[in-house]
């Protein structure tokens, strides 16, 4: 199983950015995929996530500012965060899980988002 993030980078307090995950290796349509991020000096949190069947679930902090969606087509999943608040600095972290057994977990290497002026 292989995912690389890319769409990191540097941005200003308002401004947006999408972030993509491409996975190899895996029947992509069978995992439900998600969003984390990790913050120095914290713990790695949940952003969102979206279901096989392509429900989403959205951390409080980023309800209204960030939609995920996936392209079974693509095995790509995207993050699109607007409105990006300098809290929103942090590593984030691709997760792809196997929904049905036997179960398993993967993760990407990470991309960086910073939002400063």
């Amino acid at each position: 199983v292989q995912l690389v993030e890319s769409g990191g980078g540097l941005v200003q307090p308002g401004g947006s950015l999408r972030l993509s995950c491409a996975a190899s290796g895996i029947i992509f349509a069978i995992y439900h995929m998600g969003w984390y991020r990790q913050a120095p000096g914290k713990q790695r949190e949940l952003v969102a996530t979206i279901t096989v069947g392509g429900r989403t679930n959205y951390a409080d902090s980023v309800k209204g500012r960030f939609t995920i969606s996936r392209d079974n087509a693509k095995m790509t999943v995207y993050l699109q965060m607007n409105s990006l608040k300098p809290e929103d600095t942090a590593v984030y972290y691709c997760n792809a899980d196997r929904s049905i057994t036997p179960r398993s977990e993967s993760w990407g290497q990470g991309t960086q988002v910073t939002v400063s002026s």
